[in-house]
């Protein structure tokens, strides 16, 4: 198995009386609530969460996108994962991802991760949501009756966009451009892998069969509540022919780990309370605009997560209640790896992408817990699915070719610092420029 450090970077610092002063976190939630130096060191703390999770060992670290909310404080997670290019070196930058149907023109998508995939190595993973109703119809005013078309459009640029050696014009429905001429193109061929995120499309199901994606369902609610879309999945594949491969698969879970199953509820609480009370607050008003779910998801019963406001999301049951129905897996070592372990063979999912950090946690515990998660849980899950080839996961270049953050300067700094002996540029008969010494 795989494992992805994924974080969501809410807000910590809602009041005490929120649900009850305000309707929803999302769309038009004051941003008098928000406080641009606390969020300064904010964003800095939860990068170095991420950062710690690559000394961990984890496979990749994970950013997305949401926009006008206290829920997730990253509408662009472009600009988040070129911070984390420089910072990192080893694990995989999973972008889930760019709502390209936002973007005008998409190929500002394929330029910019183009640019990560050049700057990190080849270490991205490119995820293409549809986006939630909330993002994309009310914040950004997208015509949920013909976003997904343009989504589609959008996508096919994109491909054709990282696939072209030579200039071509695209007259489409929704972009005109007289020249398309990507530059940089990423390391990548023939792309990146290409995740899509999904929150309840039956359509996302047949698109990622088509194309060879990897399906990512996104849940807060567990993994028992998510069997039933999940058996829907695969026996979709296997009704098309498709190779039931578990890595074809993500999952989402938020997961708490501490020395005991008592400390666990007792370091925890205050946080998941926060996530749950707070950072789920909705709005039914702008959880699902009218025509964005699909007609065959209505016909099929596939109700959208974000949008099913009788779904209880987690609100107002205890801790008790969350962990009995696994709407987080939390506890000590023995207890999460058992019950990862029961998620990940039920679901048949060979990515996990684990929500260590919750709700309003600082890093003191957050950290903890990644520790006891990538030292005491998951090299006793790594097995699993060996038997499987993994076509979803990046192409990175050799880690001997991938240049660190700041080995240009190391390289010449001792040369440069030293006067030269005849006058002229500093020791520059003595300085090769690392490009200039490459078969």
């Amino acid at each position: 198995m795989k494992f992805s450090w994924f974080h969501l970077m809410p807000y910590r610092w809602l009041p005490a009386d929120f649900r009850e002063r305000y309707h929803s976190v999302w769309v038009d939630l004051p941003n008098a609530l928000y406080d641009p130096v606390r969020g300064h060191g904010l964003y800095n703390e939860y990068l170095d969460m991420l950062e710690y999770a690559e000394t961990m060992g984890f496979d990749a670290i994970g950013v997305n996108e949401h926009h006008q909310n206290a829920y997730g404080m990253m509408p662009s997670p472009n600009l988040m994962a070129a911070a984390l290019a420089r910072r990192t070196s080893k694990a995989m930058l999973l972008v889930l991802g760019n709502s390209i149907a936002l973007y005008n023109p998409p190929v500002r998508v394929a330029e910019e991760m183009a640019m990560l995939d050049v700057l990190s190595g080849g270490r991205l993973i490119a995820g293409f949501p549809v986006g939630t109703s909330m993002d994309i119809n009310y914040c950004y005013g997208q015509n949920p009756a013909t976003v997904r078309d343009k989504y589609r459009e959008g996508h096919d640029l994109i491909m054709k966009a990282w696939a072209s050696r030579e200039p071509f014009p695209w007259n489409g429905k929704y972009t005109k451009l007289r020249y398309v001429n990507l530059w940089p193109q990423p390391i990548q061929k023939p792309h990146p892998p290409i995740w899509i995120p999904g929150l309840g499309s039956i359509e996302t199901w047949d698109w990622c069969v088509d194309h060879a994606y990897n399906y990512s369902y996104l849940s807060f609610s567990g993994y028992k509540r998510a069997r039933k879309m999940l058996d829907g999945y695969w026996e979709r594949l296997e009704e098309r022919g498709a190779e039931a491969n578990p890595y074809s698969c993500a999952f989402f879970q938020q997961v708490c780990v501490s020395d005991t199953d008592a400390s666990c509820e007792r370091e925890w609480w205050p946080h998941v309370d926060y996530f749950f009370n707070k950072c789920l607050h909705l709005y039914p008003g702008t959880s699902e605009a009218p025509g964005y779910r699909t007609e065959a998801s209505l016909r099929a019963g596939v109700v959208a997560q974000a949008g099913n406001t009788n779904q209880n999301m987690g609100r107002n049951k205890t801790w008790k209640e969350l962990v009995d129905e696994r709407y987080i897996v939390a506890g000590s070592p023995a207890t999460v790896r058992q019950q990862l372990e029961e998620l990940a063979r039920s679901l048949r999912v060979g990515h996990l992408l684990l929500g260590l950090h919750i709700g309003s946690s600082p890093i003191e515990l957050t950290n903890r817990s990644t520790y006891l998660c990538a030292t005491e849980v998951l090299p006793h899950l790594r097995p699993l699915w060996d038997e499987y080839e993994d076509h979803w996961w990046p192409k990175a270049l050799p880690a001997a070719e991938r240049v660190a953050a700041g080995s240009y300067n190391t390289a010449v700094r001792a040369t440069v610092e030293r006067p030269s002996h005849d006058g002229g540029e500093p020791g520059r008969d003595r300085v090769r420029r690392r490009d200039e010494v490459r078969p």
